[in-house]
Order: C-alpha cells, then sequence, then structure tokens
C-alpha cells in the first residue's frame, strides 16, 4: 500500500529527528522543516507515532544516552552529548524509560534495588518484581528458580530481595488489579511501569497499550500505527523483548492472516487472555 502524503512526511521528519535529537528542535522549526502547519503536524504526528514530537525526541535522546553510557561514557558527558541541558531533569526522565538513572544502567544496574514475588494466578505462575517507582518485570514460567534466573539476566547488577511478607499496600493493590484482569473482569489495569527499552521498542509498547480490551491488530497494523509500515518484522520482535506480561498487551498482536501468531509465554496462555478479553 502507498504511504499518503502525510506519512511520508511524518516518516521523513522522524528521521530527521533522530539525526538530529541532540539540538533544540520546537514545534515551529518542525513544522516549516516539514512545510506544514504546527497544528497539522502535531495532530497527524501523534496520531501516526504515538508520540509528540517532542516524545519522539525525548525518546531518540534517551536511545543515544544508552548508546553512549554502553560504550563507558561517564554519565555526565554521555547526557550532555546525547542533547539533554539538565542533569536533574534527566535523572527523572531516564529513570522511567531506561529502568535506571544512567549511572546505574551503564554499571548494569548495580545500587539499584528490585523485590520480587512469585504468584500463582489464573493463567499459571508469574514472578512479579519491582523498583522503588513501579513494575519492571512481569512473567510466566514454570518454576520460581527459572523466573529468579530470568530477572538477574534481566538486571545483573541489581540488589535482588524477596518482597517482604506481608508486601507493601501498593504492590497488593497493584496484584490485585492484575488478578481482576486475568478473572475477566474489566478492571482498570493502570499500573505503575519502570521500563527500559530502546525508542523503538518503546513506541511499540506504548501503542500496544492503546489497543482497546478484546481488540487485536495485526503486526502491520501497529507497524503503519507507529509510522514505520514497512517494520513488521522488528515490530514482531519489540513484542518478543517484552518482559511485562499482560501489562503491555503484546498478546493482541496477531498475524495478518488471523493466526495467533508467536508469544513468549506459550500459544495457549495468548488464547486463554485474549478469549477472556472478549465482550460478554
Amino acid at each position: 500500500m502507498t504511504a499518503s502524503p502525510i506519512e511520508s512526511t511524518v516518516r521523513q521528519l522522524c528521521q530527521y529527528i533522530q539525526q538530529n535529537c541532540q539540538s533544540t528542535l520546537s514545534l515551529a522549526q518542525l513544522a516549516r522543516h516539514a512545510g506544514v502547519s504546527p497544528f497539522h503536524l502535531q495532530r497527524n504526528f501523534q496520531s501516526l507515532i504515538g508520540l509528540s514530537p517532542r516524545q519522539f525526541q525525548q525518546a531518540c535522546r534517551l536511545q543515544l544516552l544508552k548508546a553512549n553510557l554502553r560504550q563507558g561514557a561517564p554519565a555526565t558527558d554521555a547526557i550532555f552529548d546525547a542533547g539533554f541541558g539538565s542533569l536533574s531533569r534527566v535523572y527523572e526522565t531516564a529513570a522511567t524509560c531506561l529502568g535506571m538513572t544512567p549511572a546505574e544502567y551503564r554499571a548494569g544496574g548495580r545500587s539499584l534495588s528490585i523485590t520480587y514475588a512469585p504468584w500463582n494466578g489464573p493463567l499459571g505462575l508469574m514472578l512479579l518484581a519491582a523498583t522503588d517507582r513501579g513494575l519492571c518485570f512481569l512473567q510466566f514460567g514454570d518454576s520460581p528458580e527459572a523466573l529468579l534466573e530470568l530477572l538477574r539476566r534481566e538486571f545483573p547488577a541489581a540488589d535482588l530481595q524477596p518482597m517482604p511478607d506481608p508486601p507493601p499496600t501498593r504492590f497488593t493493590a497493584w496484584m490485585e488489579s492484575l488478578a481482576a484482569h486475568l478473572a475477566g473482569r474489566p478492571a482498570p489495569l493502570d499500573l505503575p511501569l519502570h521500563l527500559h527499552a530502546t525508542a523503538f521498542q518503546m513506541r511499540v509498547w506504548r501503542y500496544l497499550q492503546t489497543i482497546p480490551r478484546g481488540e487485536t491488530r495485526s503486526y502491520s497494523q501497529v507497524a503503519a500505527a507507529i509510522g514505520q509500515p514497512t517494520a513488521a518484522r522488528a515490530v514482531a520482535r519489540a513484542c518478543a523483548a517484552n518482559t511485562m506480561a499482560v501489562v503491555i498487551p503484546c498478546h493482541r498482536v496477531i498475524r495478518g492472516t488471523g493466526h495467533l501468531g508467536g508469544y513468549r509465554w506459550g500459544l495457549e496462555r495468548k488464547h486463554s487472555l485474549l478469549h477472556a478479553e472478549k465482550p460478554a
């Protein structure tokens, strides 16, 4: 399918933002570059990408920050080289999107405290893990030991501790909300998340959270919705990289043929989740 003029404009603008994310790019500047009005740009960019131009630039800066940190750059240098102008602001922002502060990310999660607890839900054993800012890990598994090993691989240098008994009130509330959702009740599932992801993964995951309960999208539809219609395979990889089962509903993404496609926690669970979400 041929992209519409505005889709082509937004895709080209995404490339421009990625290449110039360290610079100050106002909405007015971007609109002039694209040859459209600021209002037209904001509305269509948000609709096609799932992020505002400013949020997309921030995601690109975070991706560059992560690359700088992986190469061993000091945290302060990595922050300013990625285009951030404020240390305090970037630590708050990066902690939300990276799952840890820049210094912690560079150190593999060292000094990051994560508490975890196994939970037997309607679809089998799960492990929930959280920092002081929200859930950072939620996966199905066959045993507590295997799930804990997955958590260790995700955060190799973090301080991992079992959840105290009784657990904190907010953690209990998260589990109750999740249990209600898995039981098929249309309870809101707006849980605080503490993610770390590439800019592309974050765009995919944010879009998945907008898919209404009871509905599905194909990998191609998701790719088109985030402004990269040829990236269906990359969308599938982003779904496979999701470590937040159910909360980031990658189970709602299926093949264009209507077949379920893949699911890292088993097609039987995927079918059960979709069945539970169907309107009564």
